[in-house]
């Protein structure tokens, strides 16, 4: 999103679309003169759906507006709203037996902040947890590198990850934090039921606060000389490691 004179923007193809299609508040949309193609009509289908407005504009409107690739696609938006910790969860137990959500201590660039979205949502995840200061920022470069999934989580900021900790197990939900100061593997942590995962910032880590009021504490295992991995590529491989245990879990059931 970029801001101009109080309002917000959205821009790309995708992003705007799931913006729509979330239902978000989206106020009007602004299409560049000329733009052809079936994600125009998808655009358009959607919008109509929607009861959105929207107007054909040309490029150089677009390009004051937003001043990343916006590929011709511009809506005024409604600033994204990060959920309280008790809508977080009261949302996501009301619609999974077994929700998933990630903790990111530390996690401060937006682009990783965006990649890890768009892979939980691509896993079946329920939201985000942020700290208040000095967590990624929920601008445009973060929805756009989402794919429009930051519009379809929802996102929590707490004032400290402990008390989001507290609160969690108190609701049931176990803490695996992925870190490389353990020998014990992915495989061998329990994330079937309603889990939330903690990373941390590719410099520092995981605190030592979190990681002690985590339930597990994994590693991923590394056979290469590089002997880490990027935090957005570490998240991948901890979520989906969770999807294929659930998916055997409802096998044996």
């Amino acid at each position: 999103m970029e801001e101009e004179k109080g309002k917000q923007y959205l821009y790309g193809v995708h992003p705007v679309l799931e913006a729509v299609k979330a239902g978000r508040n989206v106020e009007k949309v602004f299409l560049k003169q000329g733009l052809e193609g079936p994600q125009l009509k998808e655009i358009l289908d959607a919008l109509s759906e929607k009861g959105i407005p929207y107007q054909f504009v040309p490029a150089e409107k677009l390009n004051r507006l937003a001043k990343g690739a916006h590929q011709g696609v511009v809506a005024s938006i409604a600033q994204l709203e990060p959920v309280s910790l008790e809508e977080l969860v009261n949302n996501a137990l009301a619609q999974q037996d077994s929700p998933m959500f990630i903790i990111l201590d530390g996690v401060s660039d937006v682009r990783n902040l965006g990649a890890i979205a768009r892979t939980l949502e691509c896993a079946g995840g329920s939201g985000v947890i942020l700290p208040a200061k000095g967590g990624a920022a929920l601008n445009a470069d973060a929805v756009k590198t989402s794919a429009g999934a930051l519009m379809r989580l929802d996102v929590c900021r707490v004032p400290n990850l402990r008390y989001a900790a507290y609160y969690l197990k108190q609701n049931g939900f176990r803490l695996v934090a992925a870190t490389e100061k353990v020998d014990r593997l992915i495989y061998d942590a329990d994330m079937t039921g309603p889990v939330a995962i903690v990373m941390g910032s590719e410099g520092k880590g995981i605190s030592r606060t979190m990681l002690e009021l985590s339930d597990d504490r994994v590693a991923i295992p590394m056979a290469g000389e590089i002997s880490s991995l990027n935090v957005s590529s570490a998240a991948s491989v901890m979520l989906f490691e969770a999807v294929r245990q659930r998916r055997f879990a409802r096998v044996g059931e």
